[in-house]
């Protein structure tokens, strides 16, 4: 028999999950990790006594390769949940595992629990990890929207208007419209049955219905529809999306800084035919606009520099105008606040603007004002279009307009790739404040 360390030495350096099991090959603990066989070492060179106790009684180490982060997570908690690890249960000073409840009430709930004492519910996990389980359930909820209050009210919860209990069962239990309460009842349900799919590991049968889903949302021309199912297949994407194998980055350590490379190139060779002064952008911003009914009306900018995001030049503001209903005003004011700032901000190469035709052309109307000359294209998040001011024509299939090209690109195309990767850290840095915002009125109003 091998030694732990030499089995260790064997083990794959990709992402998996690992199990240590004792001399009649009971298992005594389950781990996961992005590196198996360096997790697995620092285990092994570990002084903390439990992990000493448990080094001391395993004798065989395996591992089993995993896809993605959200694979991972699945499979540990089901080995936890069949085996019963006596060094799981005591890996976290005693503390009852964390598992994914799902209730049996007429809106079922989604929360955590650290127990199993609901005969009406069902549970996914245990999981070992609290942070994981989180976050995994904060990027399901963005995907599938649930419910998660202690009891349905009278109006909508705070996460109705983030987009995270949609829709909302307090807001369905006081509709009148009978027809609207069960169209509206179904959908939720339809949201916690995929919830259910997804923590079952039935990711790929979701994706499929989901394609099917907006194929037919898109033929009867419910645009609206076929929008929301196509950015929860993306999200879902990511959610489930493989690991990239630590060796790829080992051969070529540039690879990140290669790709992002290629994706500036390629967005300079799309825009460069509609924009005779553009540069290949290096640093590129991109604005958000948001309010609730006209209050807490904010807007947002962030700033890639080579690709990447560059926090130390994100800026969130507050808008002044009493006009605040009215986006392109907003976004007007925005622009104006900025242009004065280029002396100690810096300059970008390139705008982008979360927005169609109207934004784009309110945006150019501030740079032109202010003799501006920087590109500013427009990313409309409905078909993922990409609007350019100006009549040019392209080697690419364009629809043209009065005043604007409009761009339709595939997807995984690396110009769209980098504008969508901008475009998605201005949405998450814009909730991030509105978020806030929102908690302040809700609380001063409850």
């Amino acid at each position: 028999m091998k030694s732990l360390q030499q089995q260790a030495s064997s083990l794959i350096t990709a992402p998996g999950v690992y199990i240590f099991r004792d001399y009649e090959g009971k298992v005594l603990y389950v781990g996961k990790s992005i590196s198996v066989r360096d997790r697995v070492k620092q285990h092994l060179a570990s002084d903390y006594e439990k992990t000493r106790a448990l080094i001391n009684s395993a004798q065989t180490i395996e591992a089993i390769p995993v896809a993605s982060e959200l694979e991972a997570l699945l499979l540990e908690a089901d080995l936890i949940k069949q085996n019963l690890p006596h060094y799981n249960s005591t890996a976290k000073d005693d503390k009852h595992p964390l598992y994914i409840k799902i209730t049996g009430e007429d809106y079922p709930k989604v929360i955590t629990s650290r127990k199993e004492d609901d005969k009406q519910a069902l549970y996914f996990g245990p999981f070992p990890s609290s942070t994981a389980v989180k976050s995994v359930l904060r990027r399901v909820r963005r995907i599938f929207p649930y419910h998660s209050q202690n009891k349905i009210g009278k109006r909508p919860c705070l996460y109705a208007h983030l987009g995270l209990c949609n829709p909302c069962p307090s807001y369905i239990a006081n509709t009148q419209n009978p027809i609207d309460k069960i169209q509206m009842k179904l959908e939720y349900r339809k949201n916690i049955k995929r919830i259910k799919d997804l923590l079952s590991g039935k990711s790929k049968m979701l994706y499929k219905s989901l394609q099917k889903e907006m194929v037919n949302a898109a033929k009867q021309e419910d645009f609206e529809l076929a929008s929301k199912i196509r950015d929860q297949i993306k999200n879902l994407e990511y959610i489930t999306t493989p690991y990239k194998s630590p060796r790829e980055y080992l051969e070529n350590p540039n690879l990140l800084e290669d790709i992002r490379e290629n994706e500036a190139k390629s967005l300079y060779k799309l825009l460069k035919p509609h924009f005779k002064y553009l540069k290949c952008p290096s640093r590129i911003e991109c604005y958000d606009v948001s309010h609730l009914s006209g209050k807490n009306a904010t807007s947002s900018m962030v700033t890639f520099v080579n690709g990447e995001p560059e926090k130390t030049f994100y800026r969130h503001f507050k808008i002044k105008s009493k006009n605040s209903r009215d986006d392109y005003a907003m976004l007007k004011e925005t622009l104006i606040r900025r242009v004065k700032h280029f002396t100690d901000w810096g300059r970008p190469d390139l705008i982008i603007i979360d927005g169609g035709k109207g934004q784009v052309g309110a945006a150019r109307l501030v740079l032109k004002e202010y003799s501006v000359r920087i590109p500013v294209v427009g990313l409309a998040k409905r078909l993922e279009e990409i609007i350019i001011p100006r009549l040019h024509l392209s080697g690419v299939k364009v629809k043209l307009d009065v005043s604007f090209v409009v761009l339709r690109l595939p997807v995984g195309n690396l110009a769209l790739s980098l504008l969508q990767r901008i475009r998605d850290e201005a949405h998450r840095f814009a909730r991030r404040l509105h978020f806030k915002l929102r908690l302040q009125s809700f609380k001063s109003s409850s």
